[in-house]
Parts: structure tokens; C-alpha cells; sequence
């Protein structure tokens, strides 16, 4: 809840703090996520071949640690609940961390959870088709049940959501060995880079797979040894996921192909498939369908409690800063943002692919949040002298160079707009709705 700090886990139960190896655990689960059965496909899409497709992969675990160690000392020295509007509040105040508050309730966390669910609806087509928008219906009835079930106030299970990453991670694990060891014929040659593609656009696709280190760097106010081991978890976790994903990446390629790859519509199910034949691919859909139900569950969860706390804060949204004693839940919140999330399904079935719409929709607001608060950093250092737990290493390189990404990425996102006619109304369209949180700002204050 907003305003409530957090306990100093020092204070009140020094055996409950994080190791070393509890963090790295609890960071490769916080980043691994369905994506990676959904993202290879646009990339392959957007690079001219594999060694630039590898590249790509490899370049996004860089780019996700060094924005891993700037989340972690703003978490260090900002420890209190509301993460990125606490630090957009302290760097720039109120007004830019009301625009983030409002994008992220209709464009960023609405658009990214209504993206999850299209992958969801790729993969249950293939254990049942509903027809020609069985992506979107599935996608529809996966936000509708899963808000349903968070308004009865559904308690979510630490123990298994560990036993979901576990067997997530040992299936990724499998189906790459097992399809390095048995390799394949590509059907298609490799061929070049769709039309409207680029580097910068391929690198979208896989730094949403990587999403979730900025969650992974809150652990800091939670170790044993404080700032020592943080830079050691954030390292490990960042670098395991990375080796992971290149390991995946092999196994797509060497049964696939890059062409193959880019042609897929549910690429694991399509390796597998190869490897073992339909029963081994609708295994692997199954896998899947739970994991995104997890990833989507996990993030209305939050979703909603962010729009909670953002209606305590702004009377304009008082609504939303209600509590509902049955179930323990911010009801209204969720209800808004389930019919948000729902209009999106809606809006992306429309599009030739609902997945690319909604990251098409995100992205340009995503980054240019995520710039700022990268650059808050630079703002809070010159405010705030004191020492934090953790403070990231060689700065300002690697602050600068992470904010220089973001901006890279703001422009490639923006780009995106002006080469494909099939998104760049999306584009277009989360950047309207993001902007039209500044007039609302003026009357909420």
C-alpha cells in the first residue's frame, strides 16, 4: 500500500534474509518468463541471419544487467513501496510520476499483460483452435477468468510459483538439448530482413524476453551481506538467463533454421513437434499455456495494486483507491483494468497480429519512462549525499550508457511507426493515450 514503508528485514527477522544463491534463484525466476517462446519469431523476422540473431540475444542480457544495477541502487536508496513512481516522484516530482502512473495503468502494464496473453492464445490454439481468432479469444478468456479470480481474492503461492519457474527452466533446458543433439534439415534458406525491420526493432522483441530485472534489483534491501552480494546476484542471475537464452536460441536454429524460426507462429511447439511429434508438441503447449497463465496472473495482481495506490494519491482517480474487505482485494482497480486489458485484446484482433500490436502500443511510453528514471539516478546523486546499501559500479558509464540505450530504443520503437503500416497506428495511439494524461494532471492537482 502506498505510504506504508517496508519493514527493515534486519530488524525483524535476520534469518529470513536473502543469500546469495536465494537472490540469483529468485532473479533468473523474475526475468524468465513465456516470452521466449514467442519473441525468436519477430526476431528472426528483423535480423539478416544467425550470427546477428545471436548477437542480438547476447547484447540484451548487457543491456538488461547494467539496467539492473541502476534499478538496484534507486531500490537502495528509495526501499519503500512504489519502485519507478517513488523515483520519478524524487528525480523530476509530482508531475512526471503522475504521467508515469496514468501510462502505466492504460498503455504500459495493461498493453504488456494484453501482449502475454496473445502468446497465451497461440498456444492453447494448438491444443484447441476456436477459429480464425482463436488467439484473441483465448487471449480474452484468459484476462477475464484470471481477474475474476484475483477479485474473489485469490492468494497467490510462493511455493508454486517456484515449482512453475523450476519446471519452466528444465523444460526450456530439454527441449534445447534436445534438439541440438537431434538437429534437423532446414526447409527454407535463410533470407533477409523483412522490409519494415532493423536491429533496433529486433532488439524490442528481445528485451521484453529479458522484462523483469527491473523487479529483481528491489531484492537489495533484503540480503544478508547488503550491497557485497548484490552486484554478485545481479551479475549471476542476469548472466545464467542470458547463457539460457542462447541455448534455447541454438536448439530454435538447429531444428528450424533461421528462416524457420522467423516463420513460426508458436516456435517451441513447432521444435518440438520436430523432435517428437505431435503428442511432444502439445506437451509443450501445455507447459507454456501455465507458464503465461502465471506471467499474467503475477502482473494483474500488481497491476492493480499500483492503479490502488495511484487513486489514494490523486483524487481525480479516488475510485480506484478503494478497498473491498472481501477477498482483501482493490476490486475497482482491477475491474478497470481487466475492461482496459480487454479492449486492447479487442483492439490487437483486429491487427494481423495481436502480440505485435500490443508491444507496438507499449513500447515508445515504456522506454521513455524507463529513460527517466535511469536518469533520475544522475538527479538523486547530486541531491542525496549520503552512502546507499549498494551504488553501481563504474559510474557514470554504465548509467550513461543505459540511458543512451533507452533512447536508442525510444527511437527504433517511434521508428517502427513510420515504416510498417500494420502498427504504426499503435504506435501512434499509446503515445496519445500517454500524452493525454497531461491535461488530467493539471486537473488532478
Amino acid at each position: 500500500m502506498a505510504g506504508e514503508p517496508h519493514p527493515d528485514p534486519v530488524r525483524v527477522a535476520p534469518s529470513a534474509l536473502l543469500s546469495v544463491a536465494d537472490g540469483i534463484f529468485l532473479t533468473v525466476g523474475m526475468i524468465i518468463g513465456a516470452l521466449i517462446f514467442k519473441a525468436p519469431s519477430t526476431v528472426a523476422g528483423a535480423t539478416s541471419g544467425p550470427l546477428e540473431f545471436l548477437f542480438a540475444w547476447l547484447f540484451g542480457g548487457v543491456v538488461s544487467l547494467c539496467g539492473a544495477l541502476v534499478y538496484a541502487e534507486l531500490a537502495a536508496r528509495h526501499p519503500d513501496t512504489g519502485g519507478e513512481y517513488v523515483f520519478l516522484t524524487r528525480g523530476f516530482g509530482r508531475g512526471v510520476a503522475f504521467l508515469f502512473a496514468w501510462s502505466r495503468m492504460t498503455v504500459i502494464q495493461t498493453g504488456a499483460i494484453a501482449a502475454v496473453a496473445f502468446v497465451f492464445g497461440d498456444y492453447a490454439s494448438e491444443i484447441l483452435s476456436l477459429g480464425k481468432s482463436s488467439s484473441a479469444i483465448w487471449a480474452a478468456i484468459s484476462v477475464v477468468a484470471l481477474t475474476l479470480l484475483n477479485l474473489a481474492g485469490t492468494l497467490q503461492s510462493k511455493l508454486l510459483q517456484k515449482i512453475m519457474e523450476t519446471a519452466l527452466v528444465g523444460a526450456l533446458i530439454a527441449v534445447s538439448i534436445a534438439a541440438l543433439l537431434t538437429g534437423g534439415a532446414p526447409a527454407k534458406p535463410a533470407a533477409p530482413p523483412e522490409p519494415a525491420a532493423s536491429f533496433g526493432f529486433a532488439m524490442i522483441f528481445v528485451l521484453l524476453a529479458y522484462g523483469g530485472w527491473n523487479e529483481a534489483a528491489y531484492l537489495a534491501g533484503e540480503l544478508r551481506e547488503g550491497g557485497r552480494s548484490m552486484l554478485r546476484i545481479l551479475v549471476a542471475g542476469v548472466v545464467a538467463v542470458t547463457a539460457l537464452y542462447l541455448l534455447v536460441n541454438l536448439g530454435y536454429l538447429a531444428v528450424l533454421g533461421h528462416a524457420g524460426v522467423r516463420d513460426s507462429k508458436a516456435v517451441a511447439a513447432d521444435v518440438m513437434r520436430a523432435i517428437a511429434g505431435e503428442k511432444g508438441a502439445l506437451l509443450l503447449s501445455v507447459i507454456v499455456c501455465v507458464s503465461v497463465l502465471t506471467t499474467v496472473n503475477a502482473a494483474l495482481f500488481t497491476g492493480a495494486r499500483t492503479s490502488y495506490a495511484f487513486g489514494r494519491d490523486f483524487r481525480v482517480f479516488g475510485g480506484l483507491g478503494t478497498w473491498r474487505a472481501a477477498g482483501s482485494t482493490p476490486a475497482n482497480a482491477l475491474l478497470l483494468q481487466g475492461a482496459i486489458t480487454l479492449a486492447l485484446v479487442g483492439a490487437g484482433a483486429a491487427t494481423p497480429d495481436g502480440f505485435n500490436a500490443m508491444v507496438a502500443y507499449t513500447t515508445p511510453v515504456f522506454w521513455t519512462f524507463m529513460y527517466l528514471v535511469g536518469a533520475s539516478l544522475f538527479v538523486l546523486r547530486e541531491k542525496q549525499r549520503e552512502q546507499p546499501a549498494f551504488r553501481v559500479p563504474l559510474y557514470p558509464h554504465i548509467p550513461f550508457a543505459f540511458c543512451l540505450t533507452c533512447l536508442y530504443m525510444l527511437k527504433s520503437s517511434i521508428d517502427y511507426a513510420r515504416v510498417s503500416s500494420e502498427f504504426g497506428f499503435a504506435v501512434v495511439a499509446g503515445l496519445v493515450v500517454m500524452a493525454l494524461g497531461i491535461p488530467l494532471y493539471f486537473k488532478a492537482r
